[in-house]
């Protein structure tokens, strides 16, 4: 059986952790972490060149993902199968190591929670309502990946529960967002221009009432054990 590290290349196993172990937690409107080259570069690089077609890319939404659930795409096991580099990737937030990191610096109960990463390709018109991700998600990492000129911009809002950005994250390329959901947690996105696509990878973590268990990177952890 391969160890963590044969599984992960030599140095990804300990690059996440270090880098947020280093990253300052930000207290307003809540406890969150905005993190700097969050992915390693292959993984980055797949990501950007993944098209799962068009109907994958989302304007207006109404404020709400759900309203295009039949269109969303999961790195799950068949994605896993058609490139090593995002296998890599799910592997490396799959490992004891990142989520001991979780723990130790963010508070995140894990043990019993399940990987889900999606990618989400915006395009003009998109705009999230606020929401607080409460309930079957224990940890919420939001990643942009945009390549644009002004994806600067496009990070995602820290809000009010009536939608006033009150802090915004980075849209940099490789930067995030990270929080652990409670009744605070408000966020979402105020709509703004977008020119050509958004595209960022939502890495959660969800407990064992989740049912779209489709959408998970390895399946239910029980099914695992």
């Amino acid at each position: 059986m391969q160890s963590e590290a044969q599984v992960l290349g030599a140095g990804a196993a300990s690059a996440f952790p270090q880098m947020l172990a280093a990253t300052p937690v930000k207290h307003h409107p809540y406890q969150h972490w905005m993190l700097d080259t969050v992915l390693e570069p292959e993984a980055c690089d797949a990501l950007v060149a993944w098209d799962p077609g068009t109907e994958a890319r989302a304007g207006d939404v109404g404020g709400r993902r759900e309203t295009r659930n039949k269109f969303r795409v999961f790195v799950d096991k068949t994605t896993r199968a058609q490139d090593m580099r995002l296998d890599r990737l799910a592997h490396v937030f799959e490992s004891q190591t990142v989520r001991q990191a979780f723990a130790q610096h963010c508070g995140a109960q894990l043990d019993d929670a399940a990987l889900r990463l999606e990618l989400c390709l915006d395009t003009d018109g998109f705009w999230l309502e606020p929401h607080t991700d409460i309930g079957a998600k224990k940890l919420t990492l939001l990643v942009s990946l945009s390549t644009n000129d002004h994806a600067g911009e496009w990070g995602t809002d820290l809000m009010s529960p009536d939608g006033e950005s009150l802090a915004r994250a980075s849209g940099a390329f490789n930067s995030g967002v990270l929080f652990i959901p409670s009744d605070k947690t408000w966020h979402g996105f105020v709509r703004r221009p977008i020119e050509g696509t958004r595209r960022t990878l939502i890495v959660n973590y969800v407990d064992p009432s989740w049912r779209a268990v489709h959408e998970l990177a390895f399946g239910p952890v029980a099914a695992q054990q």
